[in-house]
């Protein structure tokens, strides 16, 4: 009788990780940050209908880098649950810690238990409001859940990205400065990237339930021109 090859535990994790960290590392980057008024999200994305970021409920937005299929197929579970939950207790005990904690579970089983791992890493943001805080939960591939103060990047060339926009981070800046900042930091040193190239949302305090809301190209041209 032919015995199956010995493959060690942690050989198989570091090649599952590797695996699922050149995936990721394909795509391009993703920045979310704090801004005086809200939450801004700005991913280099050319496609006008094949979301990166998108609402999940009345403050809560949701943003995925990795491979498309994979974590749209966990923006609709994430709007599932959130609907579900709102539905059955009260709007107020959906929140972002929650869904966060539902995914992290669910991508770390994939990567214990599944032969391949899902080649993403997400982000759940939620606006702040009364007694509840603005948070940021950056979950990454293998399920590591990371609380995030005032800003996140994600995917792609993150490393680089993340320095380049921590030089420029300011605590409390405008939208219009934040924007900006975050253009510099996913530009490439030879090329500055154009409004069309951008999916830009913002999650924004006002009089609305719901506080998601996409900025559009002649929008996003005056506040960079700004």
């Amino acid at each position: 009788m032919t015995m199956p090859y010995y493959v060690a535990p942690e050989q198989v994790m570091k090649d599952r990780a590797e695996y699922a960290q050149k995936g990721i590392a394909r795509g391009r980057s993703l920045i979310a940050c704090v801004y005086d008024t809200g939450i801004l999200l700005v991913a280099e994305n050319p496609s006008h209908t094949l979301h990166k970021i998108s609402e999940i409920y009345d403050r809560i937005a949701f943003a995925g880098v990795g491979k498309y299929n994979e974590y749209d197929q966990l923006r609709v579970a994430g709007v599932r649950h959130a609907d579900t939950k709102g539905f059955t207790y009260s709007r107020e005990d959906v929140d972002a810690r929650s869904l966060a904690n539902l995914y992290a579970q669910y991508l770390g089983s994939v990567f214990t238990h599944e032969m391949k791992p899902l080649e993403v890493e997400i982000l759940v943001a939620e606006l702040g409001s009364g007694q509840r805080r603005t948070q940021l939960f950056h979950v990454a591939y293998e399920g590591t859940i990371t609380d995030e103060e005032f800003f996140a990047v994600l995917g792609g060339d993150a490393d680089p990205v993340r320095e380049q926009f921590a030089a420029s981070f300011q605590e409390g800046w405008n939208l219009s400065t934040a924007l900006q900042a975050a253009l510099q930091a996913l530009s490439s040193p030879d090329s500055t990237l154009e409004a069309s190239s951008l999916e830009v949302a913002i999650l924004e305090q006002g009089s609305s339930r719901r506080a998601f809301r996409r900025l559009a190209d002649d929008e996003l041209s005056e506040l960079l021109g700004a």
